[in-house]
């Protein structure tokens, strides 16, 4: 963990955020929804969902991707940004999406049994087959 004052936005600058307190290492998912969604693998950092202080919000859209939660993203350039589960007290967000530096690094691979084959996963990083649910 690490306490920083991140300065966050979308690609077009019209969704801006700040996230303010602890963040995790960043966590990198390849399911299947992550990876259409993103057009990639999907990655983040997390914080408390008091954390997350959005600045500038007129463009920014949920979309309910699951029964258990939903993704924030800017509906002009289309830009991922956040992904919270209903149930829980935390936000995930994009580190991209951040000002650098941004003193993260990523510590873990989760539901790699649904990675990609167009891409290789960088070794001596943690790989879980599956969701871990507790991030």
């Amino acid at each position: 963990m690490s306490e920083h004052e991140h300065a966050g936005r979308c690609a077009c600058g019209a969704v801006r955020f700040r996230l303010i307190g602890e963040t995790t290492d960043v966590i990198a998912c390849h399911c299947e929804t992550c990876r259409r969604w993103s057009g990639y693998f999907w990655a983040a950092t997390h914080a408390g969902r008091d954390a997350l202080v959005v600045e500038a919000d007129d463009t920014l859209a949920w979309w309910p991707s699951s029964d258990i939660a939903e993704r924030g993203f800017c509906s002009h350039c289309g830009s991922s940004l956040f992904y919270r589960r209903y149930d829980a007290d935390r936000v995930s967000v994009a580190p991209g999406a951040l000002a650098t530096p941004t003193h993260l690094t990523t510590a873990a691979h989760i539901c790699v049994a649904e990675a990609g084959d167009y891409y290789a996963l960088e070794p001596g990083t943690a790989r879980l087959a599956g969701p871990d649910m507790s991030s």
